[in-house]
């Protein structure tokens, strides 16, 4: 299915605010309330739309400080990457993962409350990991900008 100008003028305002009711949304978008229902289930179906979530803050949760995290594997064989990755993603810290082409075999990044928490997730988890080989960790000093909307042209 090909996205239209009206579909993606409403994924673009569910990217801004996923609690809109539909009557809102169909504001927004031109059309009728059941016309837009019916394009948003419909965009829920074919999986343009996965999921709708609370983007929670930080600071308030007391996990400030994010760490980038690469990870360099002793190889690269499909046992190795799936022991690597099935055992990352139990980690509650870390909330992305992303396999790399370059000198890092994964970026990581972690939220912790500060250096001596990063310290005790790098002891008790980061460090445990199988098949890891180095690991560089880089402490962002300010988050210059941050958004999950995607650009949607």
């Amino acid at each position: 299915m090909n996205l239209d100008e009206i579909d993606k003028r409403i994924l673009r305002a569910l990217q801004r605010n996923g609690r809109m009711s539909n009557a809102e949304l169909s504001d927004d978008a031109h059309l009728s309330p059941s016309a837009c229902h019916r394009r948003v289930q419909r965009m829920e179906k074919e999986g343009y739309i996965k999921d709708y979530v609370a983007l929670l803050d930080a600071r308030k949760l007391n996990v400030p400080t994010t760490v980038f995290v690469e990870i360099t594997l002793r190889g690269q064989t499909d046992d190795i990457l799936y022991s690597f990755e099935k055992s990352v993603a139990r980690i509650p810290d870390v909330l992305e993962c992303h396999l790399m082409a370059g000198s890092a075999d994964y970026l990581l990044k972690v939220v912790a409350e500060n250096t001596e928490d990063f310290a005790r997730i790098h002891r008790q988890y980061l460090a445990r990991l199988p098949g890891v080989q180095g690991m560089q960790s880089s402490f962002a000093l300010r988050t210059v900008f941050k958004t999950t909307a995607l650009p949607v042209v």
